[in-house]
C-alpha cells in the first residue's frame, strides 16, 4: 500500500532550514538539528560557494549518515526569509509522503540516449513502491552551470523521462563565473550532474516563467563560436560594440547589471526564450549562458515589474493547488540582480516568504527539456493528498 502523506509520525511531510554560519560543521548541525526527525527520507540543499566544500562534503555525510543527500552551489540562496547570501538552505522530504531516488551523471560529454534511459529507468524503480508506473513523479536536474552541456544532456534527458515533468537549475559560485559544483553519493563534483526523481501522493505543479517582453530590436548572429557559447559578430560587427550600441552604454559599462536590465531572446514558434550574456571578452565577443549559433535572430527584451507578474503567478498556483506546503524555485541570479538595481529585494523577498518558496540563484534554469534564462523555475508542492 502506497503510505498516506496525511498520517505522519509527528513530522511534516515538508520542512525547510537554513543556517547562516561560516563554519561548514556547525552550519551542517544546525541543520540536522532542524531537519532530523524518525522519517526524514531525503535532504536536498543549496549553499554558497564561499564554503570549504570537502569540509561540508564531511558535515553532511557525518550529520545525516544514512540519508541521502543531493545539492549544489549557488549564486544566492532562496531561505525561509527570502533572497540571501553566504549561507545554506536545506530541504528535508519525509519518506510517508516522497518516494525519492537520484543519480548523478558524471561525464556529461558522453551522456546519450540509451544512457538517460537506463537511469531514468532506474530512478522509477525505486519510486514505484509509492506511486507505480510513473505516476505522481517529477524529476529534478542540478547541473554544473559552467559545463556548457545543459542542451545536450537536458535534450537527451527529455526523451527518457517522457510524460514526467522536470525542472532544474545550474550551479552558481556566487556570481565569480570560475567554478561550480553539484553534491550527490557524498562530494562535491564539476563537470557533473544529479537527476533526482520524486514521487508523491501530494498534488504538485511544475512551472516555469519570466516577465520579459520582447520589442522591435533585432540582432542576427553573423559569426559564432557555439562550442563555446562566444558570439563574435552581431549584424556583421563586433558583439559588444553592437550589443552596446543598442542597450546605448559605452562598452566598458557593459556589466551583470546591464545584461540583466537588457537581455536577449531568440523566438521558437510563439515563444521567446532568454539568451543571456555572460560577459564581455577581450576580443570584444560575448560569452552567453545558453546556446548560441551563427543565424539566429536574438530580440531585445524589455522587463515588465517582475513582483506583479510573479505574485500572480504564486497565486495561481495556490489556487489551483491549495495552500502549499513548499514551493522549490531555481531563480535565475540575473532577476535578482535586476531586483537589486531597482531597490526591490526586500519586498520580493517578502513575497517569496510568504509564499514558501526555498531554492536558490542560478546560473540558468531547466524545463521541460529545455535551458533557460532570466527565468523563475520551480515545483509547487501542495498540502493536501490527491483524492
Amino acid at each position: 500500500m502506497p503510505p498516506d502523506p496525511t498520517a505522519f509520525t509527528g513530522a511534516p511531510p515538508l520542512c525547510s532550514a537554513v543556517s547562516r554560519h561560516a563554519d561548514p560543521a556547525a552550519a551542517v548541525a544546525e541543520l540536522g538539528e532542524a531537519l532530523r526527525h524518525p522519517a526524514l527520507g531525503f535532504v536536498l540543499f543549496f549553499c554558497s560557494a564561499d564554503y570549504p566544500l570537502d569540509g561540508l562534503s564531511r558535515a553532511l555525510e557525518t550529520t545525516f549518515d544514512r540519508v541521502p543527500v543531493v545539492g549544489c552551489t549557488t549564486a544566492g540562496e532562496i531561505s525561509p526569509l527570502g533572497y540571501e547570501r553566504g549561507c545554506i538552505v536545506a530541504i528535508g522530504l519525509s519518506r510517508e509522503a516522497f518516494a525519492v531516488s537520484s543519480a548523478p551523471v558524471m561525464d556529461l560529454d558522453r551522456f546519450d540516449l540509451l544512457g538517460a534511459q537506463r537511469l531514468v529507468d532506474g530512478l522509477l524503480e525505486e519510486c514505484r513502491d509509492v506511486v507505480p508506473d510513473g505516476a505522481g513523479c517529477f524529476a529534478l536536474t542540478l547541473l554544473d552551470g559552467l559545463s556548457s552541456r545543459e542542451e545536450q544532456v537536458l535534450a537527451t534527458l527529455e526523451a527518457a523521462l517522457g510524460s514526467i515533468p522536470d525542472f532544474g537549475g545550474s550551479a552558481g559560485d556566487d556570481n565569480r563565473l570560475a567554478r561550480t559544483h553539484v553534491y550527490a553519493e557524498g562530494r562535491f563534483h564539476s563537470r557533473a550532474a544529479v537527476v533526482v526523481m520524486v514521487a508523491t501522493l501530494l498534488p504538485f505543479e511544475v512551472f516555469t516563467t519570466h516577465h520579459l517582453q520582447p520589442l522591435d530590436h533585432k540582432l542576427v548572429v553573423t559569426r559564432a563560436d557555439s562550442a563555446t557559447r562566444r558570439v563574435l559578430e552581431l549584424n556583421a560587427l563586433p558583439a559588444a560594440e553592437e550589443y552596446a550600441r543598442l542597450v546605448g552604454v559605452p562598452v566598458a559599462a557593459l556589466d551583470a547589471e546591464a545584461f540583466a536590465l537588457n537581455p536577449l531572446a531568440v523566438r521558437i514558434a510563439d515563444a521567446h526564450y532568454v539568451r543571456s550574456v555572460q560577459r564581455v571578452n577581450s576580443d570584444g565577443s560575448l560569452s552567453f549562458y545558453c546556446a548560441v549559433e551563427t543565424g539566429i535572430v536574438l530580440t531585445a527584451m524589455r522587463p515588465a515589474p517582475m513582483l506583479e507578474q510573479l505574485e500572480a503567478v504564486l497565486a495561481g498556483l495556490a489556487q489551483r493547488l491549495g495552500e502549499p506546503a513548499l514551493v522549490i524555485g531555481c531563480d535565475c541570479f540575473l532577476r535578482r540582480l535586476e531586483l537589486e538595481a531597482r531597490g526591490e529585494l526586500a519586498s520580493a523577498s517578502r513575497l517569496l516568504s510568504r509564499s514558501r518558496v526555498i531554492g536558490f540563484n542560478t546560473y540558468g534554469e531547466q524545463h521541460h527539456g529545455m535551458h533557460l534564462n532570466q527565468t523563475f523555475t520551480g515545483v509547487a508542492i501542495g498540502s493536501a493528498s490527491r483524492p
